[in-house]
């Protein structure tokens, strides 16, 4: 929320030029207040626990935020009962029509794939030129983030040698103007990763309408957005409770399948210690976005 404070006082310009949102009494009496609303594209198959994930961080913040999750018509889950999304769960079709302040797409397990082969393409399509024009600011995760670049940008992505599985420390672009989704976020930071893809840092930086905001020298380049915040990217996982890696970590092996200890992630050998140091940036990061919306979108979302 923002703070409000007299136009005079020498720390109102300092703020402003800071990105930090700052009113002045005047406007702050006149403003509309509304909840935000938020819609979150559910592709995971845990979509209990996803949708729990970002709740959890949507609502560190004293917003009031309505909340639409919405899934795929053209693939159903099969791991998520069709009562549950019945009830809790919309269509694209049934919101297509209405208008948001902001979106999240998760990440799925397809990074296997073409693009083009993935069951719900051509319906993820739709959705991705719709938020161009019913969504102020959309945040892409991981598989999504991926997804997104390439249609929106040609970006390609690459298949790893090995899983990119762990908590890594990542660094933040610096600019003369602090960037407001990682305002007060530390200059070096953790967040998780867990896929098998990844795009080129080079790629990205080539692209002049797109702004690297974080990299890492182990993950890559992690947090990307356009240059009006409309489409956020973010290659990691910054919504993983404690144990989610730990639970990817022991599937994998009850399954025979090649998996390497999750990196920096336990804090010792038995791997029963778990150092979660990725919290604290992850409340901030989306507390940061969510003041973004506030800010920008118009009171009338019609408008």
């Amino acid at each position: 929320m923002p703070i409000v404070i007299d136009r005079n006082i020498p720390a109102y310009s300092v703020l402003q030029s800071e990105r930090i949102v700052v009113m002045d009494r005047e406007r702050a009496t006149s403003q509309d207040i509304r909840p935000i609303e938020i819609a979150i594209l559910n592709l995971m198959p845990t979509k209990k626990e996803t949708e729990t994930q970002f709740m959890r961080l949507l609502s560190n913040s004293p917003l009031q935020v309505n909340i639409t999750l919405i899934h795929t018509e053209s693939y159903r889950s099969r791991n998520t009962e069709a009562e549950y999304l019945g009830r809790f769960y919309q269509s694209f079709d049934a919101v297509k029509d209405r208008r948001f302040d902001g979106m999240i797409v998760t990440g799925a397990p397809v990074e296997d794939m073409k693009f083009s082969d993935v069951a719900y393409w051509n319906e993820l399509v739709r959705l991705f030129d719709w938020t161009k024009t019913n969504v102020t600011s959309t945040i892409f995760i991981c598989w999504g983030a991926m997804a997104a670049l390439y249609h929106f940008y040609g970006i390609r992505k690459y298949a790893l040698p090995n899983k990119l599985f762990g908590v890594f420390l990542h660094h933040k672009e610096l600019f003369s103007t602090p960037d407001p989704l990682m305002r007060g976020i530390s200059d070096e930071f953790h967040m998780c990763h867990s896929r098998h893809s990844t795009v080129r840092e080079t790629d990205i930086r080539k692209d002049e309408r797109l702004k690297v905001l974080a990299t890492s020298r182990r993950a890559g380049v992690s947090v990307v957005s356009n240059m009006s915040h409309s489409q956020v990217f973010v290659l990691g996982h910054m919504e993983y409770d404690r144990d989610t890696l730990q639970k990817e970590y022991e599937r994998d092996l009850q399954k025979g399948l090649p998996i390497r200890r999750p990196f920096c992630y336990f804090a010792d050998k038995s791997g029963r210690s778990i150092n979660m140091n990725w919290s604290s940036t992850s409340n901030l990061f989306y507390n940061n976005w969510l003041n973004f919306v506030y800010q920008t979108t118009p009171y009338r979302l019609d408008s």
